[in-house]
């Protein structure tokens, strides 16, 4: 049995969700230098050279990428041979989140009721995925979600006669309603399968998924460049004021369900597909 310290939890929390907001991902870089040089509208590579030189300026400056820094999603794959010491993990991820914004110069974007709307004054709490797994490490990802493109996903409980058809048509017609909102170049996570919620989660963890890496299942491998090409066909374009570039990738999970279920989900991100991990 390995112990991680809540204090090594914090401050890679904290680390994360500055990191996060910061440096742009690699991959997502690269598709945006790569739809550059793919776009047709003389506006939308405008568009696309002004995002580029944005995260080019926010990562040499150290400053956030987007005003709004999100509310912080973390997953944390916590390995059954790892005991945490010193306190909760829960209140160490906050207190990380707290941290992290505070020190980061971040936003603080989350209300402590919904309805009633009262900042919290510091980005918590956020809202965190556990996963058990074997081993003796943590591995946490810090994925702060802006409202911009969270506010145009969806969820639908599918019947199984609709099949892939009808899977298809919602996630067009998702991202088509969705139109410049999300600040497009959008990235697409799809959940199939699962549970109500499971679904949801799925579509959530798919945009941690490297943008150039497909899924290794041949059929949704399939699926996601058709969709690809299927939504950059609507013409919504870089900041949605026309172009190829409505999308830089579509990445789909999937999962068992119920004989009587085809629960899908659509998370929309930004360009901005921001995320950071670490293994502690």
């Amino acid at each position: 049995m390995r112990s991680v310290s809540v204090g090594q939890i914090i401050d890679t929390v904290e680390r994360l969700c500055i990191d996060a907001n910061y440096y742009l991902n690699r991959d997502i870089m690269c598709a945006l230098n790569s739809g550059l040089e793919k776009e047709k509208s003389d506006t939308g590579k405008i568009i696309m050279g002004q995002i580029i030189e944005n995260a080019e300026i926010a990562s040499t400056n150290k400053m956030a990428i987007c005003q709004d820094t999100g509310m912080a999603v973390v997953f944390i794959d916590m390995g059954q041979d790892v005991h945490v010491e010193g306190g909760s993990i829960v209140q160490a991820v906050n207190e990380g989140v707290r941290r992290g914004y505070k020190n980061g110069y971040l936003r603080k974007s989350v209300v402590e009721d919904p309805i009633h709307r009262i900042n919290t004054g510091d980005n918590t709490p956020a809202v965190i995925h556990f996963e058990m797994v074997e081993g003796d490490s943590i591995k946490i990802t810090v994925a702060p979600k802006g409202f911009g493109s969270e506010n145009m996903s969806a969820l639908k409980m599918l019947k199984p006669s609709d099949g892939l058809e009808g899977v298809k048509s919602f996630i067009l017609k998702t991202v088509d309603n969705a139109g410049p909102n999300p600040c497009p170049p959008m990235v697409i996570g799809v959940g199939i399968g699962g549970t109500m919620e499971k679904a949801a989660i799925l579509a959530k963890k798919a945009l941690l998924r490297p943008i150039d890496m497909p899924s290794g299942i041949q059929y949704v491998k399939e699926l996601e460049e058709e969709m690809l090409e299927a939504i950059n066909m609507l013409g919504i374009g870089p900041g949605g004021l026309g172009g190829r570039n409505t999308a830089l990738g579509v990445k789909i999970e999937t999962f068992p369900t119920h004989i009587a279920g085809l629960p899908v989900a659509v998370n929309i991100s930004c360009h901005a597909t921001r995320h950071a991990e670490a293994v502690v």
